[in-house]
Parts: structure tokens; sequence; C-alpha cells
């Protein structure tokens, strides 16, 4: 028998720190801002969301802040507080208070004005509710809110009358989703399930791993899609653990919430791969906002950026009329002259659908530009992305009758 008195002890096994990417910009900031903070606590979304910049103080000391948005993050109360994730805030200007993306999460004084046409719940979910947390409005789907919580909060949040505030009118619970799971049930038209919130990835592990497999379980429920910011502004939330646990839940969709296509850095490139390596089809949702991304050339570097990260631009929104959201909409005009500026100009993949989520729970209406000239005769005339007029035989048809050069005075 072999002596083995003088091999060295056995060491323990350690544990195995999952590596995340960290871009220039993460680094910078953490060590001018973070300096005591080790790069697996900065790369740990847990960390993340403890350290989110939340006061005037914590704001002041990073950004030079303007009168304007002294004063505006001083009035704050209630829901729809400040919150930033450090990565974020990474991305943004410091001295700038026209930044892209600092506009989006740091109040200013035009926040608490009300125009015309607003409203705390334009989109009339209460009133669409069938449970409380549940919006039953389209027949054959249903928007499963199923937390309050973000790990940023944008300043023109559709739901800011229920995001942040702990207590409140919106409570949102395991026993609230129990009730929510019980109306799905009991209504097998359902066959589509939209989780959002607040942000659904924010919730841990096992708990959304708990809530998809009771949603999984109902037999007429055939997938199942996610609505989340968290890839874009908290990317260390992906983990791998995270995305080994979404793949037994297939079909799974996620619908990325992306704004500007300077969010789109190394670590933002690793959440996106994770997820579609997990073999999850990602779509991106942008919110159409004044001086931040209304322009052609922003939208089109920015589609084409997911493209290469593998996601399909999916939907562009006019800004809905929440309460205090004027600053940030622009006219529906400029929608129109981007999709236009889009389609023909590069591939179909880049060009997302420009919709209106219609007041009063009308639900998403689609826009277009005027593609239709009219019709002349059998011919329907139609114009190209340059411009020119083309025919298209449809001897049997009426399309376009009443425009173009064959429509009565």
């Amino acid at each position: 028998m072999a002596d083995n008195t003088d091999a060295p002890p056995l060491r323990p096994k350690r544990r195995r720190v999952e590596r995340f990417p960290l871009g220039e910009a993460s680094r910078d900031f953490k060590k001018r801002f973070f300096p005591d903070a080790s790069v697996a606590e900065w790369t740990d979304w847990r960390w993340q969301l403890r350290n989110r910049i939340r006061s005037l103080a914590q704001l002041e000391r990073i950004f030079v802040l303007s009168e304007d948005e002294r004063e505006a993050v001083g009035r704050r109360t209630g829901s729809l507080p400040v919150g930033i994730t450090p990565y974020y805030a990474s991305l943004m200007d410091r001295e700038d208070p026209l930044d892209a993306l600092r506009r989006t999460h740091i109040p200013v004084g035009q926040e608490y004005l009300r125009t015309p046409g607003e409203a705390d719940d334009p989109l009339g979910e209460d009133h669409d509710s069938a449970v409380p947390g549940l919006v039953h409005r389209y027949p054959d789907r249903v928007l499963f809110l199923s937390t309050g919580f973000c790990s940023t909060y944008c300043r023109y949040c559709t739901r800011s009358r229920m995001v942040g505030e702990a207590g409140g009118d919106y409570q949102f619970s395991v026993s609230q989703w129990d009730r929510a799971l019980a109306y799905i049930e009991a209504h097998p038209e359902v066959r589509d399930v939209l989780l959002s919130g607040g942000d659904p990835l924010t919730i841990a592990d096992d708990k959304l791993d708990y809530l998809l497999g009771r949603l999984r379980a109902i037999k007429h429920v055939e997938f199942i899609r996610l609505g989340t910011k968290v890839p874009t502004v908290l990317p260390m939330r992906i983990t791998k653990s995270l995305t080994k646990m979404l793949r037994k839940h297939h079909p799974l969709w996620i619908s990325i919430h992306v704004t500007h296509p300077s969010e789109l850095t190394p670590e933002v490139t690793e959440s996106y791969a994770r997820l579609a390596d997990a073999g999850i089809p990602l779509g991106s949702q942008t919110v159409l906002l004044k001086g931040i991304n209304d322009s052609v050339d922003t939208m089109k570097r920015m589609m084409h950026g997911l493209l290469m990260r593998r996601v399909k631009p999916y939907y562009l929104y006019q800004c809905d009329p929440i309460t205090g959201s004027a600053h940030f909409r622009t006219p529906v005009e400029k929608g129109i002259e981007i999709i236009q500026g889009l389609r023909g100009h590069t591939t179909g993949y880049a060009v997302p659908t420009f919709v209106i989520d219609a007041p009063g729970g009308g639900g998403k209406i689609p826009l277009l530009p005027e593609y239709l000239v009219g019709r002349d005769g059998d011919d329907v005339l139609l114009r190209n992305f340059e411009g020119k007029i083309y025919r298209y035989p449809d001897p049997d048809g009426s399309f376009g009758a009443g425009k173009g050069p064959g429509a009565a005075p």
C-alpha cells in the first residue's frame, strides 16, 4: 500500500466566481466613485441594487447638477423615486444636463407640469384589470404585473403611478400572483402571458422560477413573454444560473427596453448574448423621446447595433401622455419621419413598428408613412422609399379607390 503521509493536504474547492465583462466606462467610474468596491462586487447585480443612486446627496457626489435638476430632485416624493444603478450612471455625462441618458433618469422641473390630455393611467390599465395586477385587454393575451420594483426608474414611465413606492395602492405579492394565476386558469382563451411590472427580472431566481413554472403548468398558455429593461441597465443580472433557469420554461420570449445606442456597451453585449444563447428570441422596445433619440441617425445606429447583438427591433412607441411627460413627447409625425428614414434605407429587419398605445385602453395602433398614392383604373399606385411612383396590377380590387389620378373630384 502506498504511503501518503508526506502528501500535501487536499485543498478545499474554491467557489467558482462568475466573470462578467467590465467596460472602460465602468472601470473608470468605479475607480473614481466606488474605489472600495472589488470587481466581483461591481459585477454582482445585488451589489448594484444595494448601491443605487437614490438621494440628492448621492447625485451631487457624482453629477454637477443644474439648479433645475437639484430643485426637482428635492421635490420628489411618493412613487417613481430616483433610482440609478452605479453601472448605468457610469454611462451618463457628469456635467451636461442635456446628456441623453441623464435626461431619462434625473428629474427636472417640467416633470411636475400637467398638460392637457395627460393622465396618471393614460392607457386605462386599471380599468381593464380583471384582478389586481392582471390586465386583460386583448382577446387572447394578458399583461401580468408581477412586481412594482425596477432597478432604474425612467422619468417617462407609463406606470409611474405604481412603481417604486412601498405600500401604496398597488401591492405585489405571491397571494396576488395566485389570484392572477387562478384567473388565467379559468380563461382558456388566454394563450399568451406578458410578464411586466416594474421589472420581472429583478425578482429572485427561485421566485421567478416558481411563477414561470405555475404559468407553464397551465395547458392553454402557449408561450410567455417578459418585458424588461434589466439586460440594458443592470446587465450583470443575466447570470448563468438565471439563463439556465429560464431555459426550462420555453417557449419564452423577451422584449428588452432600449433607449439609445450609447447603452450598447460590452456588458450589455454579454447580457444579450447570454439570453440569445439560451435560445430566447429577443425583441426591442423603444420609446421615442424628444431630444434623446428622435433622429433617423440615432435610431439607425441603435437598430443596427441591436441586430448585431441578435435583438430584433420590435416596437417604437410614441411616448405615452403620462402626467408630466410633455418635455419628452415629440409630434407624431417625427415617428413617421424616422420610419420613412429607415424603410428602404436599411434592412427591413432593422425597422420597428411605430405604434401609439391609444389612450383610454384602445391598444397599440400601428402608424406608417403614406406609401399608397391611390388608384388609376385597374392599377394601384405606390410610392417607394426614393419617392418614385410604381404601378401594381389589381384588376379585381378596389384598394386605393378615392385617391390618386383616378379619384373622383
